[in-house]
């Protein structure tokens, strides 16, 4: 498996992610924004979390424009796998490359903490390792985390399956944290190849930490 992590003015999650590859055998390559080119032979490319360009505008609105954008967009098209993690997931929305948008969080303050989540749809390479209704624990950390999508393109998400998390209780129960729509967490596309997240995966590779079930998630792009 070949990956590539793309690094932003504001990034601060990639150097977690390469760990968290590294912990599963995968040596991940980190390229700046402003290159023109993916790696050679990339199976998938990572947008990791942080605060590309400071949030300006909107949360990855600018980062959208960045030259590496259009070898990513190319990836993606061709089937190659895109997974969009926080600050990721957001450039995913504005990118047009996953449907709806980011709002900030209902009340107004930046959420970091662990927070468990209801796995809706596990019939895809990222969450292949679970099963549906499997509750996990994934930390969260985010300030436009709300994520927001019409009536419309709601039943859109449900007909094709694209709803890949809820965040839910410790039983499964409805909490939401930021107010998204239906308590969406996670979501991909029709052909289910670009998949994006608010919560840390890469910070939940290792239960001294407080959670391992990050593990299972990146795990189910290597198999």
């Amino acid at each position: 498996m070949n990956v590539t992590i793309i690094q932003f003015p504001g990034t601060n999650c990639e150097l977690d992610t390469k760990y968290a590859f590294s912990l599963l055998g995968v040596e991940a390559s980190i390229i700046w924004h402003k290159d023109e080119e993916l790696s050679k032979g990339v199976d998938l490319v990572v947008l990791p979390g942080g605060f590309s360009y400071g949030d300006y505008l909107r949360s990855g609105a600018i980062a959208k424009f960045s030259p590496i954008m259009k070898a990513v967009v190319e990836h993606a098209k061709k089937g190659g796998y895109v997974l969009g993690i926080c600050n990721g997931f957001q450039i995913l929305l504005e990118l047009g490359l996953l449907p709806g948008a980011m709002k900030k969080n209902r009340d107004v303050h930046f959420i970091s903490k662990f927070h468990y989540l209801k796995v809706e749809n596990p019939d895809n390479k990222f969450l292949k390792n679970f099963k549906k209704d499997d509750i996990i624990n994934i930390p969260i950390a985010h300030g436009e985390g709300n994520y927001y999508i019409d009536d419309e393109g709601l039943e859109s998400l449900k007909e094709n399956e694209q709803i890949l998390l809820r965040y839910c209780d410790k039983s499964g129960l409805h909490e939401n944290p930021n107010g998204s729509v239906e308590s969406i967490a996670g979501i991909c596309n029709k052909e289910k190849n670009i998949f994006g997240l608010m919560p840390h995966p890469e910070r939940a590779m290792e239960d001294m930490l407080g959670s391992s079930d990050g593990v299972k998630m990146l795990k189910g792009f290597l198999e």
